[in-house]
């Protein structure tokens, strides 16, 4: 069971939205979405490409939720201002690029909340050590790139290990998972201590996306 007073929140990723209706997509979703999961992709850190920050610019006129960009490029400092410009409220990085400190400080200059990702095969220690920089974790269930990926169970005890670290530290630190979350992982993935649940297809494929994201976070947090 997830913790006792911890509030789950449910990130809808744009990623499998209908891009040419992404504007009702949105709105189809609002009732049950805490953020929007904003998912950045250069052809070159990941294989596949995705949107920049006129599309972020766009959404931003058009919704009030929290807007969580994550960027799966490879030179994330050069697109931050961009970002920022655009309404991202937060920009999360790859540990996987290296130092992410001076990224943190352009962040924290730009007015962004600073958000750090590891992929599934990177190892807890690369990030425990900066827990303390950071305002959100986002450990990926899925390798990325693509959209409707099968979740990889084997991750949930790198969630356990950032949520223990978080915890005894007194860290406001949120922690996110992204990668086949679906009513059938979210429970899991809320066990092992996440905060946010990111669901793509799993959601926006789904007739009624509002209903959709409702059942994942009934799933995981049953008593919320």
């Amino acid at each position: 069971m997830s913790a006792p007073g911890r509030v789950g929140k449910i990130a809808p990723s744009i990623l499998s939205a209908d891009f040419a209706e992404l504007a009702a997509e949105v709105a189809r979703v609002r009732a049950q979405a805490d953020l929007l999961h904003v998912d950045v992709m250069d052809g070159h850190f990941v294989p596949n490409l995705t949107i920049g920050p006129p599309v972020v610019e766009a959404l931003r006129r058009r919704t009030d939720l929290f807007l969580d960009t994550h960027l799966m490029v490879d030179n994330p400092g050069d697109l931050l201002e961009a970002f920022a410009k655009a309404g991202s409220d937060r920009c999360i990085v790859h540990v996987e690029l290296g130092d992410p400190r001076p990224l943190f400080d352009r962040m924290r200059a730009l007015g962004l909340g600073v958000g750090l990702v590891c992929n599934p095969d990177t190892p807890v220690e690369a990030v425990i050590d900066h827990l303390a920089e950071i305002d959100l974790l986002l450990v990926m269930s899925v390798h990325p790139g693509w959209g409707g990926q099968a979740f990889l169970p084997e991750v949930l005890e790198k969630v356990r290990a950032a949520r223990a670290a978080v915890d005894a530290a007194g860290l406001p630190v949120e922690i996110e998972i992204d990668g086949g979350i679906s009513p059938v992982t979210a429970r899991a993935a809320a066990a092992a201590g996440a905060d946010i649940l990111v669901a793509g297809s799993a959601i926006f494929s789904a007739a009624d996306p509002a209903a959709a994201a409702r059942r994942i976070r009934e799933a995981a947090w049953p008593s919320s």
